[in-house]
């Protein structure tokens, strides 16, 4: 899929949990032979917007950490299901994600393989306060707080910069740290050979944030052309969770109430704008939704929707799904491996029963789910975890 080669009548050829060949199938299987009825095999998909813990509409930070761990797991049951073989989470409750990392790694549980957030750091009273983030004050904090996080296991650090869409346009596109606080947390995760990503609404702070050296913003509700060429020209990448905007039947069955619900559709049409602006600019887009990656929206898979999302803001149909498997990848640390359904990567793979690449619509009829090279899913076989 990296330069979305397709292969016609190809056979996958799976030793363990690596991929060992991709060819023309000639003959018969010398193995075990999966019939994919003439089904399309792409790789596993991410979803690098993840809040396995949270409950919707509100988050209680005192909800007892056996309630979290199971909605955490839950969650990630659902999300390998659809499809989803790779998640990224973004501040969780007690820490659930990494605890659920390691129980999955152990193959105590099934899940889909998680690169874990931890708790998201935050100004003390400021955005995300609710999910259980640390809240700092001032540089020094902040260093703390990030080098607590990364002690605990987290593979990124996770800060919040703005206020959040529930908030006022103005709150939205205020910055909540200054960029001293946020050079501290860069510097802690670049000694540890990582990065950060920020929860981000406007523009001027993720300017600020670009200078400071953060990686990957979320969101961007409000992003300007100047913001976005800072983007591209840093390298970093965006997750624009276009479903938070434009999501009203999910919102309404977890429920948000019509005045909450006004606010956030009240952003869609500048938050599309802006995602359209950074597609101009070059800035690479990665999937991922807010929404709970296994639940439904709209009767469509949450991921899945977030693809076609991406697209209707002008990523062609390879680009989305680049943008949800090999680039996702990349952004992690771990594109050597896992993000493309080539030799020598990890057996993490989905089929669709049409090409793509024609009719983006087919993602939504996932049939198949292999990670790590254990099947977890085939419909054709009636088989599933």
């Amino acid at each position: 899929m990296q330069k979305g080669l397709i292969i016609d009548n190809a056979r996958v050829v799976i030793q363990g949990n690596i991929i060992k060949e991709v060819t023309r199938a000639k003959g018969p299987s010398q193995g075990k032979e999966i019939d994919m009825d003439n089904g399309f095999v792409l790789p596993g998909l991410f979803n690098m917007h993840s809040h396995l813990s949270m409950a919707f509409p509100s988050m209680n930070s005192a909800e007892l950490a056996a309630i979290s761990s199971l909605r955490a797991y839950r969650r990630g049951y659902d999300a390998l299901n659809a499809g989803v073989t790779t998640v990224r989470t973004q501040g969780e409750l007690h820490r659930v994600d990494i605890s659920l990392r390691k129980m999955i790694n152990e193959g105590w549980v099934q899940g889909p393989r998680i690169l874990a957030g931890g708790k998201g750091v935050g100004v003390s009273g400021g955005h995300g306060s609710e999910f259980g983030r640390i809240g700092a004050n001032g540089p020094d904090e902040f260093l703390k707080a990030a080098r607590t996080e990364l002690a605990f296991g987290a593979d990124h650090v996770k800060i919040f910069i703005t206020g959040g869409i529930s908030a006022s346009a103005r709150l939205r596109e205020e910055s909540e740290m200054t960029e001293e606080e946020m050079e501290a947390v860069v510097r802690v995760a670049g000694s540890k050979g990582t990065y950060v990503t920020a929860h981000a609404g406007g523009s001027e702070p993720i300017l600020k944030a670009v200078g400071a050296g953060v990686t990957c913003f979320e969101h961007g509700y409000v992003l300007n052309r100047k913001a976005a060429k800072a983007i591209k020209e840093a390298d970093g990448y965006l997750v624009p969770t276009l479903g938070v905007t434009r999501s009203p039947v999910w919102m309404r069955e977890h429920g948000t109430t019509e005045q909450g619900l006004e606010r956030v559709l009240s952003a869609a049409d500048t938050h599309l704008q802006s995602i359209k602006t950074a597609i101009e600019e070059g800035v690479k887009l990665l999937n991922g939704t807010d929404i709970p990656p296994g639940d439904l929206n709209d009767g469509i898979n949450a991921t899945v929707r977030e693809i076609e999302f991406l697209t209707h803001a002008g990523l062609s149909f390879i680009e989305a799904i680049r943008a949800s498997t090999i680039c996702a990848a990349e952004l992690c640390g771990i594109s050597d491996r896992v993000g493309l359904a080539e030799p020598g990567y990890v057996a993490d793979l989905i089929a669709v029963p049409s090409n793509p690449l024609s009719d983006i619509r087919s993602m939504r009829q996932i049939r198949f789910v292999m990670k790590d090279g254990q099947i977890v899913r085939d419909d054709l076989h009636g088989k599933r975890i």
